[in-house]
């Protein structure tokens, strides 16, 4: 092989490999919408490097760090609570109204 077929062959396969790969964003994150019992929706973001989640919640964003829980997850801050069992039911309390289980939206 010469030096020119080489480096096309090179090209090729690091072209090949860049476009197998996914794209970081799609790879790392989750994003999911909820709406709960008392009227309220909210978006929550994952993302695969950070243990916190990501709040979209009444037009403003609020980010909750992972708490401590015997079950499941929690989230927790600034009078916001998210909480997330095994089983898959997830609540919310805020604002300084009852806890409220919300359904996952598709």
């Amino acid at each position: 092989m010469n030096r020119r077929n080489i480096a096309v062959f090179g090209a090729v396969l690091g072209l090949t490999a860049v476009a197998a790969m996914p794209s970081p964003a799609f790879a790392q994150s989750s994003f999911r919408n909820y709406r709960c019992a008392d009227g309220s929706q909210f978006m929550v973001g994952f993302f695969q490097y950070d243990k916190r989640a990501h709040l979209q919640l009444d037009g403003k964003a609020i980010t909750l760090p992972k708490r401590v829980a015997l079950w499941g997850s929690r989230y927790q801050a600034k009078g916001v609570t998210l909480r997330i069992t095994k089983t898959g039911v997830v609540t919310l309390k805020h604002a300084r109204r009852k806890t409220t289980t919300c359904e996952q939206q598709t």
